[in-house]
C-alpha cells in the first residue's frame, strides 16, 4: 500500500511557479495495478519519482508498506564505465538478491548479445532501456512503478516485455503510466487521473480512461 498525505510538488522555473500536485491525499492499494493518466506535463513521471523516493515533495509525505521499485526502465543509475554485466551485479548486491540468477535473467531478457559485456556508455538509449527493464523485472518488488517502458524495441520485444510484466503482476501491484489505453486496459484494474494538480481515483480503468479523454476533449475545445 502506498499512501500520499497532503502531497504538494511545486517547480520554480525562471521565476514561474508550476504546481503539479496540490495537497493530494490518496491511497494506492496493495496488490492492485493502477493506471495513471494525465495530459503531457501533468506531472505523472514526477509523481512516480516522488513515490520511488528519487524526488522530494515540496510538502506532505509518502508512506508505503512493502517494497517499491524505482521507475521501471530508468537507466540513469547505470555507471557509464561499467559493463552491463557489472552494473547488474552491483545493483543486485545492493538489493541483496542472487546476482548469478539476476544476471542470467537480464542477459536473456535484454537480448544485447556481446554489448552486455561492453561499457554502458557505448549503449544506445534503446539498449539502456532494455537492460533497465530486464533489471527491474529481475528483482521482485511488491509494487512496480512503470513509465512507458514496454514501448521499447520492436513488436516482438514489446510483446515479451508485456508478458513478463503480466507475470510479475500475478504476485505484485503496480502504478502504470502509459499513453496506450489498450495497454492500460490489458494490465490495470483501477485508474487514477492527474489533472490540474489533483489526483482522482476511479474504481475501474475504463472510468479513468473516459475521464482523461473528456479532459483532453475539453482542452481541445478551449483551444
Amino acid at each position: 500500500m502506498i499512501v500520499l498525505e497532503n502531497l504538494t510538488k511545486t517547480f520554480v522555473t525562471n521565476g514561474q511557479r508550476n504546481t503539479i500536485v496540490q495537497n493530494v491525499s490518496a491511497t494506492f492499494p496493495s496488490g492492485k495495478s493502477v493506471g495513471l493518466l494525465g495530459r503531457n506535463g501533468a506531472g505523472k513521471s514526477s509523481l512516480l519519482r516522488m513515490i520511488a523516493g528519487t524526488m522530494d515533495p515540496t510538502s506532505g509525505r509518502i508512506l508505503s508498506t512493502g517494497t517499491v521499485s524505482w521507475p521501471v526502465g530508468f537507466a540513469g543509475s547505470f555507471h557509464p564505465d561499467l559493463t552491463g554485466l557489472q552494473n547488474i551485479r552491483f545493483i543486485g548486491r545492493v538489493y541483496g538478491v542472487d546476482t548469478d540468477a539476476l544476471v542470467e535473467f537480464v542477459e536473456d531478457f535484454a537480448e544485447l548479445g556481446k554489448h552486455f559485456y561492453l561499457p554502458c556508455r557505448t549503449y544506445s538509449s534503446g539498449m539502456k532501456s532494455r537492460l533497465a527493464f530486464g533489471l527491474s523485472m529481475g528483482i521482485r518488488f511488491d509494487t512496480y512503478l512503470v513509465d512507458e517502458v514496454t514501448s521499447v524495441g520492436d513488436a516482438a520485444f514489446r510483446q515479451k516485455s508485456e508478458s513478463v510484466f503480466q507475470h510479475r503482476m500475478q504476485q505484485s501491484g503496480a502504478i502504470l503510466v502509459s499513453h496506450g489505453t489498450q495497454m492500460l486496459r490489458r494490465n490495470c484494474e483501477l485508474g487514477a487521473v492527474l489533472e490540474d494538480g489533483q489526483l482522482t481515483f476511479y474504481d475501474t480503468i475504463e472510468e479513468a480512461i473516459d475521464a482523461h479523454e473528456a479532459n483532453m476533449q475539453a482542452e481541445t475545445l478551449e483551444d
